[in-house]
């Protein structure tokens, strides 16, 4: 690994602009162009595009400035270094637990790379309902290829490791379609790894990709340092406030620009804003935050599965999203997620002697995860973005009884489906649910749990919403273009403009449509034309 080469090392060493941390001193005060809050999706496509057009940007991240040489495929390490609150991020009831990254380079540095473009149903909904009607797959088209040749999205053409064969095997056997998910990869070494960072920067992150271009054409980079508030007057910011993270008593850093972009990811956006005390007319800030709330279920196979290995997620069915009409019972969508022993140890139910039989049948573990299509009917509002005492945010994200329905229903699929794929046994990661022999013996069984908050084990790692987009400002915080309805020099470009979820995995979702905003706004503020991947103007 020593041999492969460190772009943000050769960054640093060329004389990127990084400030905070272990990096140069943190000015007081900074002048710019564009500022923008974030360095994941939506803030690494902005900064290319802003920047090629000749914009002065500073960037503003929370976490560390990390590397390929940083990234040792050790939980123990990655946790702590790269995600919210240590991988350990959840709902104020705690029945939910939320994985985000947090270090430069965002969740793109963490996630499994599963890229899907927005659905058409998705966008059909969005435009009926919020008013969005260039929102279409014809219009976006152009700006998702974009984003996929850029970062080298396409098809894995590696056979799919166990963990994901058993899905495809056992679908096939129940008449269910299941297809191979598209990967934002460049010589990819089949690790298996990428939720801890990539070592080898195949990963096509905004680490390794779009933030090295902005920063190689003088963009500001500011790290473990926390935007706390925007000060406003008249309808503008004035400026933006940060300060160190974890710095008591730390000065302030104040930076001033002509525009400000928020791209903090959902929960972290609403929450600036809810600081800054953002005028909210019709109540909408932090509110319709959606999570795809996640469900489980573990099955021990008859062979060796070591979900550890292989690229971790590679296989997947939207048989279940096309049962009912999307505005009807909850749909979900089949994945398998990789399995890793200290996430898995925290996930599973027991303790002592059962988790410990579960653990000693590790290697024969296979997992499906349904990832639930939440925000399109009524009984599915989401959750609201609110602040702590000490200005931290926090997620309500009620469980009710339709988000449950939906969950049992899931959970009954991926038995059945583990089941045909020839497991010997099943278990419903439910803290009441007992390893079960057979489906019919399956059916009886999770048909009789009781779907209840924390006796359900749920998690999340795609937050959505909270600021969501709409034709006017009834309806949403942000207008089509990505500007504040009240702010006319603020724009948000990350996934909490999404008005719904998005019913797949949104990474692409995020990157499509901010492409989109980000060239917008660039060509709004400098009149030139700019395009993912193009030379600086």
């Amino acid at each position: 690994m020593s041999r492969i080469p460190d772009p943000i090392a050769e960054g640093l060493q060329r004389g990127w602009k990084v400030h905070g941390g272990p990096h140069a001193p943190l000015p007081e005060t900074l002048q710019c162009d564009v500022a923008i809050v974030g360095t994941g999706a939506g803030a690494g496509v902005t900064a290319e595009l802003l920047t090629q057009a000749g914009l002065k940007v500073v960037l503003v991240e929370e976490g560390p400035l990390r590397s390929s040489r940083d990234f040792r495929q050790l939980e123990s390490v990655a946790y702590p270094e790269l995600y919210q609150e240590s991988a350990a991020r959840k709902t104020a009831d705690k029945a939910i637990n939320i994985l985000q990254g947090r270090c430069v380079g965002g969740s793109t540095v963490v996630n499994w790379t599963s890229s899907f473009r927005t659905p058409t149903a998705t966008l059909d909904f969005w435009r009926a309902r919020f008013g969005l009607s260039d929102f279409d797959s014809d219009r976006l088209a152009p700006y998702f290829a974009q984003a996929e040749q850029r970062l080298h999205i396409g098809p894995w053409l590696t056979p799919p490791n166990e963990n994901n064969d058993l899905l495809r095997r056992g679908a096939a056997r129940l008449g269910i379609a299941a297809a191979a998910i598209a990967r934002n990869v460049h010589g990819c070494w089949n690790l298996g790894s990428c939720g801890m960072g990539c070592p080898t920067n195949a990963k096509q992150s905004m680490l390794v990709t779009t933030l090295p271009v902005a920063l190689d054409r003088g963009a500001t980079l500011l790290v473990e340092t926390r935007a706390e508030r925007f000060e406003l007057a008249n309808g503008q910011v004035r400026a933006l406030i940060a300060t160190p993270r974890g710095g008591t008593g730390a000065r302030e850093v104040r930076i001033r620009a002509a525009h400000y972009v928020l791209a903090a990811g959902a929960i972290n956006s609403p929450a600036v804003l809810l600081r800054s005390q953002a005028p909210d007319p019709h109540g909408l800030l932090g509110r319709r935050t959606f999570l795809h709330p996640v469900v489980m279920s573990a099955a021990t196979m008859p062979n060796q599965v070591e979900g550890w290995q292989g690229a971790p997620q590679t296989i997947y069915t939207d048989h279940f999203l096309e049962t009912q009409p999307i505005d009807g019972p909850m749909g979900f969508k089949l994945e398998a997620p990789p399995l890793h022993p200290v996430i898995f140890a925290s996930t599973v139910v027991g303790m002592g002697h059962s988790q410990a039989e579960l653990l000693r049948q590790f290697p024969r573990t296979h997992v499906l995860l349904a990832l639930l299509r939440d925000g399109f009917h009524a009984e599915s509002p989401g959750g609201r973005v609110r602040l702590r005492a000490d200005g931290s945010p926090e997620l309500d994200y009620p469980l009710n009884d339709f988000v449950m329905e939906g969950a049992r229903r899931a959970l009954l699929a991926m038995a059945e489906i583990q089941f045909a794929a020839g497991a010997r046994q099943v278990l419903p990661v439910h803290e009441l649910a007992q390893p079960l022999a057979d489906w019919p013996a399956a059916k009886q069984a999770i048909a009789a749990l009781p779907m209840q908050p924390l006796l359900t084990k749920v998690v999340s790692a795609h937050v959505m919403g909270g600021c969501g987009m709409a034709a006017d400002a009834v309806r949403g915080v942000v207008a089509p273009d990505g500007t504040h309805w009240q702010i006319g020099n603020l724009s948000v470009h990350d996934g909490s403009i999404f008005p719904t979820s998005v019913g797949a995995n949104p990474q692409l979702s995020i990157y499509g449509i901010v492409n989109r905003l980000a060239q917008g706004l660039a060509h709004r503020l400098t009149g030139r034309q700019v395009a993912l991947g193009a030379p600086a103007a």
